[in-house]
C-alpha cells in the first residue's frame, strides 16, 4: 500500500512516499481503507518532536480517518467489510497513523459514519470535535442559559466547541482575531471578542455582570489564569493545553478546573453523530489535497493559518 512515512523527525520535508506491506488485523482489531485522512496539530508536533508519543519508525502520522471496513479481525462483532466509519487512530506508540492507504484500529474506537456527510466531511471530525464534545459537552456539561467563554473560538476544536455549546442552549462568547469575527458569529457565537485589541476580561464581565460567565474552554493555552477571575463562584474550567499563571482565583472561588486529552473511544463518535446528521453541527474544510502533499499540509499547520480542516484525499 502506499504511505506517507516519516524515518526521522523534523520539518516537513521528512516525508517520503513509501510501498509498505498492508497491517493485518490481529482479535479485536479492523482493517480499514483510508478514504480521507485530517490534519490536526499534533501531527505537527509529533512530526517535530515526537519522541514523546513513543512512536516507533518508520512511522505512519495522521489521526483522523474516515474510510471503510476491509477485513475484521477475530472476535469482532460489531462491524462488518464494507462498513463506512470514522474514528481518531491512538498515538501512542502507534506506527499505524491515517497517511496510508490503510490502517487498522481496535473495533472499540471506531464508529460507523454520520449519515449524510462525505468522507471528506467525516475525516475533520473525530480528533478536534471529539476533543470539543469531551470538554464542552461532558466535562464543562453546559446547561441551557449558562453562558461558556471559548478561548481561540475559530480554531479546529474551537469552531466545534462553539458548536456544540450552541446546540446545547448555552450563550457562547468567544475571542478570536477581527478577521475572523463573522466567520464565528456564522458558527452562532453571540459574542466575539478581539483579543488583541481589546480587555478581554473587561469586556466579559461586561456581557455577564459582576458575577462572571459559568464555564470558560481554552482551546489556545496561557488563558487559565483570565478564566478563573472572569468565571463565577463554583464555576467550571477545562484546557486542552498545560495551565499556567496564577491560579489562586480557582480555589479562593471554588472553581473546578478539567484537564482535557482525548482518550479514543466509539461511544463519543456516536454521541456526536446526531448533530451533524441533523446539520446542527458542521465541518469546516480549508483545504483538499491529495495524500502525496501531505508535506505541504504541513507547512499549514506550521504556519497556524487557515480556520478550517486540511483534508488528504487517500484512496477513491
Amino acid at each position: 500500500m502506499r504511505a506517507m512515512v516519516i524515518t526521522k523527525f523534523g520539518g516537513p520535508d521528512v516525508f517520503e512516499l513509501w510501498e509498505i506491506e498492508r497491517p493485518q488485523p490481529r482479535p479485536g482489531e479492523v482493517l480499514v481503507r483510508v478514504v480521507a485522512s485530517g490534519t490536526n496539530p499534533v501531527d505537527a508536533k509529533i512530526r517535530q518532536a515526537g519522541s514523546w508519543a513513543g512512536i516507533p519508525f518508520p512511522a505512519v502520522l495522521g489521526y483522523d480517518v474516515s474510510g471503510i471496513v476491509e477485513e475484521i479481525g477475530p472476535a469482532v462483532s460489531g462491524l462488518q467489510p464494507g462498513d463506512e466509519v470514522f474514528f481518531t487512530p491512538e498515538i501512542f506508540g502507534n506506527p499505524h497513523g491515517s497517511y496510508a492507504e490503510f490502517t487498522i484500529a481496535s473495533e472499540r474506537i471506531v464508529a460507523r459514519k454520520p449519515d449524510g456527510l462525505s468522507h471528506i466531511e467525516a475525516a475533520g471530525i473525530p480528533l478536534a470535535g471529539g476533543t470539543a464534545w469531551e470538554a464542552v459537552i461532558r466535562r464543562l456539561a453546559v446547561r441551557p442559559g449558562e453562558t461558556l467563554l471559548i478561548h481561540g473560538g475559530a480554531g479546529g476544536v474551537g469552531s466545534f466547541a462553539v458548536q456544540f455549546a450552541k446546540a446545547a442552549g448555552a450563550q457562547v462568547i468567544a475571542t478570536a482575531s477581527k478577521a475572523n469575527h463573522s466567520f464565528l458569529e456564522e458558527l452562532g457565537a453571540d459574542v466575539v471578542i478581539d483579543y488583541r485589541d481589546q480587555d478581554v476580561a473587561e469586556q466579559i464581565l461586561g456581557e455577564a455582570g459582576h458575577a462572571g460567565i459559568d464555564a470558560s474552554f481554552d482551546t489556545a493555552g496561557g488563558n487559565i489564569e483570565m478564566s478563573t477571575l472572569v468565571t463565577r463562584p463554583f464555576g467550571r474550567i477545562a484546557t486542552i493545553l498545560p495551565p499556567t499563571g496564577d491560579l489562586s482565583a480557582l480555589y479562593m472561588k471554588n472553581q473546578t478546573l478539567f484537564g482535557t486529552f482525548l482518550t479514543r473511544e466509539s461511544a463519543r463518535l456516536r454521541e456526536m453523530t446526531p448533530l451533524f446528521e441533523r446539520e446542527q453541527a458542521k465541518v469546516i474544510v480549508d483545504t483538499i489535497m491529495p495524500l502525496e502533499d501531505v508535506a505541504k499540509a504541513h507547512e499549514r499547520l506550521d504556519s497556524g493559518h487557515g480556520r478550517g480542516k486540511i483534508i488528504l484525499t487517500v484512496t477513491e
